[in-house]
């Protein structure tokens, strides 16, 4: 089964490093903008099957650019990145769900709080985290530098583009 996911989310959440640690297993400090789309391919065991990811990784998105409804379309589920040391960007992600389900109604959503090994540094609390509640099939940290939470977040969007949403961890 091959399903097609997008990452989606502000400049610099660490889209692009989140699909890379999972992918290839690297991380570089060297901040690359993604230009379009880089797409990558990766299967994950999906209660003993396996599912295709075909991960679309987008560029960043703000107020003067959106992403293309073209790059869109054909997405079983998304993966919505904020920066959990800039608390806008989770703004930022809200808002470009809320466009996306417009362009592909209900797909599974899942939320990464990426760079989780800066904690010291979140700019995001429990309230913030609070209003996350019900906008996505689930909510993980996750860090692309130590590799926390990188695997159990695609785990759970295969799991949920594959139909089976229940055992998807939530953020605690």
């Amino acid at each position: 089964m091959k399903k097609k996911v997008c990452m989606l989310g502000g400049f610099g959440v660490g889209k692009t490093s989140l699909v890379r640690r999972f992918v290839s297993s690297m991380f570089s400090e060297k901040y690359l903008t993604t230009v379009g789309v880089k797409i990558d391919k990766k299967t994950v065991a999906v209660d003993g099957g396996a599912v295709d990811l075909l991960i679309w990784d987008l560029q960043g998105e703000d107020e003067a650019r959106e992403t293309p409804e073209a790059y869109l379309r054909g997405a079983a589920g998304c993966a919505l990145v904020a920066d959990g040391t800039r608390g806008a960007t989770m703004d930022t992600a809200l808002a470009i769900r809320e466009r996306v389900r417009g362009v592909l109604g209900d797909v599974p959503f899942l939320f990464l709080l990426n760079k989780s090994d800066l904690g010291a540094e979140w700019d995001l609390g429990a309230a913030d985290v609070a209003r996350l509640d019900g906008k996505a099939c689930a909510v993980l940290r996750t860090s692309a530098k130590t590799g926390e939470g990188v695997e159990e977040a695609f785990a759970a969007l295969a799991r949920a583009v594959a139909g089976n949403v229940s055992g998807t961890p939530a953020l605690e």
